[in-house]
């Protein structure tokens, strides 16, 4: 009879963990029929195609820097400077056309070589100087948006605009280039880049590699990892997703507004970890971080249909970040 009695005491803490456990790896996608029935229900337009793809173009650009953070993320590492990259990106896409009237190769190489000589900073001062990441990406964001800053001298660049000497400018953006921020092609892109980094994490031995270092980077030095190579890979490739996230919104808006990636920086780190949970990864990955941006994607759509102050919107992303978070990291310590 006494070998009986601790049954019982076990078998409510295994009940415990499996609940947590089922909305650990299901709790996103039930949060988002959560989500599509109530705004479905509040208005009956939520369901309609027209909204469908105006969620799925508004988190294209979202979740392309999103991926760039996610790689990072696969490394231990955390770019803050993502959104400031997407900034200058678009900044230099759009002045290409507008003030030099160049071709559309021109004006997206110029974009990409810009972002990956931010990347070969970050991750030379990460990797050899052993600047903490978090603090470094902090510094070059605000160096980043300076830059952006001085080189439109604070002003939207857009067609016909009016240069300092008084005169218009005469640069066109070219067709093929508007195309780009344009269904479905937008839409191509987001999901393009999210099977790519999906198969380079997931079947390749390169992603294996940035998951082992992700988790010990000691025990992956001692394993044979080039670790340093593939931390400067990771940043110079979330640098470059950042950038096709500014050349995209660039094609989208057809202007370089100030600053105009910052405000994706909190979407895209929110998407990212919220990816974690997803399935039950536990780690970072491609699939949960698209996961993440459709439901930041509904939720912020839903709440403007429902006349929500944007103000607000913050708040609302905020809170979902830090539940993703805590989520994520109590899991990390069980």
């Amino acid at each position: 009879m006494e070998l009986s009695k601790p049954i019982p005491a076990k078998a409510a803490p295994k009940k415990r963990f499996e609940l947590f456990e089922f909305f650990y790896k299901y709790g996103t996608i039930l949060t988002i029929l959560v989500l599509i029935g109530v705004f479905t229900a509040a208005h009956p337009s939520f369901l309609q195609g027209q909204n469908l793809m105006n969620i799925l173009r508004s988190i294209s650009i979202v979740t392309i820097i999103a991926i760039g953070i996610t790689i990072s993320l696969s490394v231990n590492g955390f770019d803050l400077s993502v959104g400031s990259v997407a900034s200058l990106s678009n900044a230099i896409v759009i002045s290409m056309f507008v003030w030099f009237s160049q071709n559309t190769v021109v004006a997206i190489f110029s974009a990409l070589a810009a972002a990956l000589i931010v990347g070969i900073i970050n991750s030379v001062l990460i990797v050899k100087v052993k600047i903490p990441d978090m603090l470094l990406t902090l510094a070059t964001m605000f160096i980043i948006q300076g830059i952006a800053l001085t080189y439109t001298k604070g002003a939207t660049i857009s067609q016909n605009m009016v240069m300092p000497d008084g005169r218009f400018a005469t640069g066109k953006i070219s067709e093929a280039f508007q195309k780009i921020g344009q269904v479905p092609w937008i839409i191509l892109i987001m999901a393009l880049a999210v099977v790519l980094v999906h198969v380079l994490l997931n079947y390749t031995k390169h992603g294996r590699y940035m998951y082992v270092i992700g988790g010990n980077e000691e025990a992956a030095r001692l394993s044979g990892i080039p670790v340093n190579k593939y931390k400067v890979a990771a940043y110079l490739l979330s640098a470059l997703f950042a950038s096709i996230g500014g050349i995209v919104l660039a094609s989208r808006v057809m202007t370089a507004e100030i600053n105009a990636g910052t405000p994706y920086l909190m979407d895209g780190v929110a998407a990212a970890f919220i990816g974690f949970s997803v399935f039950g990864a536990g780690k970072p990955n491609a699939f949960g971080t698209l996961v993440g941006a459709i439901l930041i994607g509904i939720l912020q759509n839903g709440l403007v249909m429902m006349s929500v102050p944007y103000y607000s919107m913050d708040i609302v992303k905020g809170a979902v970040l830090a539940f993703a978070l805590a989520l994520t990291y109590y899991k990390l310590k069980k």
